[in-house]
C-alpha cells in the first residue's frame, strides 16, 4: 500500500510562490499517473495538474497553467507542485495522489477517479 505524506502550504499574499511536496512510503517506479487536486470552501474537488511517469508530459488545468508547475523526483520518490503568481481563487485544500501500479491509462488532469492514493492534505491560502 501507497502512502502519501504532503508537506508546504501556507499563507501567502497574491502574487507570492508556495512549493508544495509529496512524499512516496515507497517506490512510485511502477505508478504511471501522479496529481494534484484542490478543493476550495464551498467547491468541488478539481484536478490541477498531472504528471505521466513514464514519458514525463503533464496536464494543467486552464485556471492553473503558466503559473503551476508539476514534477517527480523518481530518486527521491517525492512530487512537486511549484506554484507561482497566486491568486485568491487559489486558496483550497490540495491533495496529491497516485494511481495503482496496474493503471495504464491517460494522465489527464481533471481526471480524479483513475487515483487508489491520496494524501492527508494541505491547506493553501492566498490573501489579496
Amino acid at each position: 500500500q501507497v502512502h502519501l505524506a504532503q508537506s508546504g502550504g501556507g499563507s501567502v499574499q497574491a502574487g507570492g510562490s508556495l512549493r508544495l511536496s509529496c512524499v512516496a512510503s515507497q517506490s512510485t517506479y511502477r505508478t504511471k499517473c501522479l496529481g494534484w487536486f484542490r478543493q476550495g470552501a464551498g467547491k468541488g474537488r478539481e484536478g490541477v495538474a498531472s504528471i505521466n511517469t513514464r514519458d514525463g508530459s503533464t496536464d494543467y488545468a486552464d485556471s492553473v497553467k503558466g503559473r503551476f508547475t508539476i514534477s517527480e523526483d523518481n530518486a527521491e520518490n517525492t512530487l512537486y507542485l511549484q506554484m507561482d503568481d497566486l491568486k485568491p481563487e487559489d486558496t483550497g485544500m490540495y491533495y496529491c495522489a497516485a494511481t495503482r501500479s496496474s493503471y495504464g491509462g491517460t494522465c489527464r488532469a481533471p481526471v480524479f477517479y483513475i487515483y487508489a492514493f491520496w494524501g492527508q492534505g494541505t491547506q493553501v491560502t492566498v490573501s489579496s
